[in-house]
């Protein structure tokens, strides 16, 4: 149905401009019932996107800074692979001290999705210790001695109370950032894992040892590498993963 969709959402709604989203999903900005909102088109199933407007909720309601599913006019949270979102204001971070916000804003996150299940069809790191696929990874894509160094990253996470990850919060076009109000955007990567991949941040914002940034910065570089398999960023972030 493609953007068809959004009449859903009723009679007077209107895309307005396109937005960065990523490869994977078409991201504009829409108007909704008079107000700005996100309409975001994918090819993400209904189990998938129902995981990801639940959680959505759940962190508003505990009460960080997300944008939230705008129902449809017969109070459906998605429709034909649209999710229509609040639009959150704010500039990306800048300052140490804004990554510091962001970092407290992350632990807030983990505590608050402990036990949460696992995105359906996704694998998480330690996971795909003994797996080949979950979701956007096929490891059987990768030369073997490229998985044999991104599973010994994350055989580092091993043991790990795990939690949902935002998945990509180093990247500042993620982070909508004001005074009052620190919001993470773009869960389109989210997932249940280890926190640390997460925690690899600017200016070790997380303020993390030597060792745990170091575990941090390779699990995360090797998730990275593993997801975006083979593209130029993933080669880049695969340099950064020791040899075994």
């Amino acid at each position: 149905m493609g953007w068809e969709a959004l009449r859903q959402w009723g009679a007077d709604v209107a895309r307005i401009e396109p937005l960065s989203g990523g490869v994977a999903n078409d991201v504009w900005s829409v108007r909704v019932r008079g107000y700005l909102a996100v309409g975001r088109l994918g090819t993400r199933g209904a189990a998938d996107l129902a995981w990801e407007t639940e959680l959505l909720r759940h962190l508003d309601h505990k009460g960080l800074s997300v944008p939230t599913p705008i129902p449809t006019m017969d109070g459906r949270l998605f429709a034909d692979g649209l999710l229509v979102m609040t639009y959150m204001e704010g500039g990306p971070p800048e300052t140490a001290a804004d990554w510091h916000r962001v970092a407290d804003v992350l632990g807030k996150l983990h505590r608050a999705t402990r036990g949460w299940p696992q995105r359906p069809g996704w694998r998480s790191s330690t996971d795909l210790l003994h797996a080949e696929t979950g979701t956007k990874i096929d490891l059987t894509a990768m030369p073997p001695e490229s998985v044999a160094r991104c599973r010994a990253a994350w055989a580092r996470l091993a043991g790990r109370r795990t939690c949902v990850v935002h998945g990509n919060p180093n990247n500042p076009g993620n982070i909508r950032l004001t005074a009052k109000q620190v919001a993470l955007i773009d869960w389109d990567e989210a997932h249940v894992d280890a926190p640390d991949l997460d925690l690899a941040l600017p200016h070790n914002a997380a303020g993390l040892n030597s060792e745990a940034l170091d575990i941090a910065a390779q699990a995360s570089a090797a998730w990275e590498a593993a997801v975006c398999w083979d593209d130029d960023y993933a080669i880049k972030r695969l340099a950064e993963v020791r040899a075994t």
